[in-house]
């Protein structure tokens, strides 16, 4: 047993001469928690739910598993893939993982959810993927509809909880359910405030799942957080979030995506600008081209002028409590062709029609925002009843 702590210590911190000191300091994730969840999967044969941030230290999940013998029958990739990043939207093909040659089942195709025979001969399905807090990052859709079908299939679940970067505030409009897509499947604000962990226990708890089936699911959770922590992703979670100031940002400029607005997608820094061709020129432009994670970007190859957050972070716009309306506002009031500036994708990702009408009508952002407080407010004692982290 000893070896194997002493083993363990080197997989999860490299080079830490296994120090009890920096162990102690750092957010410990769930997966790093390996003591934790070992014993329920000893003898056992896993499926994985897994992306390039599942990492134990410096080692893929996947990898770590299989160096210490556990056997993995299958891994369900999500949206952007297993451990490449494709782009947004574009489907992720089943395959085979060219590392290990384990299968590889998509569930960002027309099928979303594990098949019955999919889960055949799983004795568990891991769960480890990293979030960044917002209702529309597909990846707590992907959670839910995995939860679903371990259900429907009686295989118990285990979730390696990771801190939510955005875990520090709630905000936005909750989601009406005529408007449940891809990118916002339960009545949730845009920012929820919970770690998978504790969203996995308010989507049993509330009786989401169709038909309210409950998933047998063990959280294992992570030391040294709070929602308060201000936690520094250490692998970018997505193509197109290079950084924390991106991150940050997210739950405000994700909303350009369904106007006529470019968020930066093209460029090296995507999610902390907006502009578009046909704004005023302020002394700020971009030019989107093809890269990988965005192949073919809006406006490619056309100089869009508009708002510069590059520095966001360093001057202090964030982190801020609250998602900032005044940016897609303001980019609203200057757009000349206002009948253009929206598309019908605005209203799935606001999860509803509201908060279009309300910037069409001319409504500051604090009007706005205050009309989202009895929604926030009836969330929020729901929301209590899950936390893990206070």
């Amino acid at each position: 047993m000893r070896s194997f702590l002493i083993l363990l210590s080197l997989i999860l911190f490299p080079g830490s001469g296994c120090s009890t000191e920096i162990a102690e300091q750092k957010v410990i994730t769930g997966a790093e928690r390996m003591t934790e969840y070992m014993p329920l999967i000893t003898g056992k044969t896993v499926a994985l739910v897994a992306n390039q941030t599942s990492l134990v230290g410096e080692t893929h999940l996947v990898d770590t598993l299989r160096s210490l013998g556990f056997s993995i029958k299958v891994i369900f990739a999500p949206e952007h893939g297993f451990r490449d990043l494709a782009d947004d939207g574009t489907t992720i093909q089943s395959g085979t993982d060219p590392m290990t040659g384990i299968e590889i089942v998509s569930l960002y195709t027309r099928k979303r959810k594990p098949a019955p025979e999919d889960l055949e001969g799983v004795d568990y399905v891991i769960f480890d993927i990293q979030d960044v807090g917002t209702r529309f990052y597909t990846y707590l859709t992907t959670m839910s509809y995995v939860m679903e079908a371990c259900a429907e299939n009686g295989v118990p679940m285990i979730i390696l909880d990771r801190p939510n970067p955005n875990g520090y505030y709630t905000d936005g409009p909750i989601l009406d359910t005529a408007f449940s897509s891809f990118v916002g499947i339960h009545p949730i604000p845009v920012v929820h405030g919970m770690t998978f962990g504790e969203y996995s226990a308010m989507v049993n708890g509330e009786g989401w799942l169709t038909g309210g089936i409950k998933c047998d699911v063990t959280v294992v959770g992570c030391m040294n957080y709070t929602h308060e922590t201000l936690y520094q992703l250490p692998v970018k979670p997505s193509p197109n979030l290079p950084n924390m100031n991106s991150i940050y940002l997210y739950p405000s400029i994700c909303f350009s995506e369904g106007t006529v607005m470019s968020c930066g997608r093209g460029t090296t820094f995507a999610f902390q600008v907006l502009g578009a061709p046909e704004m005023p020129d302020r002394g700020f432009s971009f030019i989107p081209e093809p890269m990988p994670g965005a192949t073919n970007p809006r406006h490619k190859g056309l100089v869009c002028y508009g708002l510069d957050l590059r520095n966001a972070l360093a001057d202090g716009l964030v982190p801020a409590p609250g998602i900032n309306l005044d940016w897609i506002i303001s980019a609203y009031n200057d757009y000349p062709d206002k009948a253009k500036f929206f598309n019908g994708y605005f209203d799935t990702l606001a999860g509803g029609t509201s908060l279009r009408e309300q910037i069409q009508q001319g409504k500051t952002a604090e009007e706005i925002k205050a009309s989202w407080k009895s929604g926030l407010d009836s969330f929020n004692l729901i929301r209590n009843k899950y936390l893990m982290y206070k």
